[in-house]
């Protein structure tokens, strides 16, 4: 079938334009540009799109990449049903299926099933009848993090401890009501030495960030004034986040691999991102080309 395009860059609308007054909008606009280049550089026509982009013929295209469709989870129903029209027109990457698998952090529970080491969690099914003083008695965690099953951007993230259910409760019930959620015992090396994002293209790494929370916060994003710094992972950290990556059911063409130094002081999986993580090429920027062999490859 002939194509005009061979890639696609997904983006969502707020982020199609450069901005020289939004530094966040800039970063984003400027780190899809580097993949943009990187594969035009391995010879692919490319393209940078909204996901949502009425007009566009998606059968006119041999793949489109996920990168910066950052409002998927706020418009989660509209995006799930155009998920499943596209992958019929045109090759995802990453897939459909595994999409689908990393959008419910259930997807936890497999890896564990695998050998991989994550953080300690509680999952709490849609519907169940349970209250937060119970959990927490029945679990003995005296300060947990609860979120939902499917987030992100720390959407509906609480710190909770035993003198703060109360005020959560009826939060938690109208959470619980709709949706999954998980209880994980805070982790207190994340305050203190932070949380490290892996990136790992094709299954090999290539750079990793150090991300901070600001004072008097648990939340490393920078959307809570978080930072981020360069970091230099051990030879253990890096086989960490290759096998976790290899652990998928299927392996996908970038991975972002969250880790932290648990309470008791193992490597521990915070998450696994292949949908639409932030992979910070403007740090490495030859991390997009190793992005850009990999899409070619896929499509050869």
């Amino acid at each position: 079938m002939n194509t005009d395009f061979d890639v696609v860059i997904l983006t969502d609308s707020r982020y199609l334009n450069d901005s020289k007054t939004d530094d966040y909008k800039h970063n984003v606009y400027y780190e899809d540009r580097l993949v943009y280049h990187a594969l035009e550089q391995v010879g692919l026509k490319t393209l940078r799109l909204a996901w949502d982009d009425m007009f566009f013929d998606w059968s006119t295209t041999k793949a489109v990449l996920f990168r910066t469709t950052w409002d998927y989870f706020d418009r989660f129903p509209e995006f799930s049903e155009w998920l499943e029209r596209i992958s019929k027109q045109t090759i995802l990457l990453n897939s459909e299926a595994i999409i689908r698998w990393n959008i419910d952090k259930h997807y936890l529970l497999d890896l564990q099933n695998k050998g991989i080491h994550i953080a300690e969690s509680h999952f709490i099914e849609q519907g169940a009848k349970v209250n937060l003083a119970q959990l927490h008695d029945i679990l003995d965690w005296h300060e947990t993090v609860l979120k939902p099953c499917v987030s992100g951007a720390a959407r509906h993230t609480y710190k909770l401890n035993l003198d703060n259910l109360a005020a959560h409760e009826t939060q938690f019930q109208n959470l619980i009501a709709n949706e999954a959620m998980m209880l994980q015992p805070f982790q207190y090396n994340i305050v203190s030495k932070g949380e490290i994002s892996m990136m790992v293209f094709n299954g090999v790494f290539t750079h990793a960030i150090l991300k901070k929370a600001k004072a008097g916060d648990f939340r490393v994003q920078d959307d809570f004034g978080g930072s981020i710094e360069d970091y230099t992972p051990s030879e253990e950290e890096i086989n960490f986040a290759e096998l976790a990556v290899k652990a998928c059911p299927e392996l996908p063409i970038y991975a972002r691999v969250d880790i932290f130094e648990d309470n008791d002081g193992n490597i521990a999986l915070s998450e696994l991102e292949l949908i639409e993580p932030e992979l910070w090429f403007r740090h490495h920027k030859e991390a997009a080309l190793s992005l850009a062999k990999g899409v070619k490859q896929k499509l050869s």
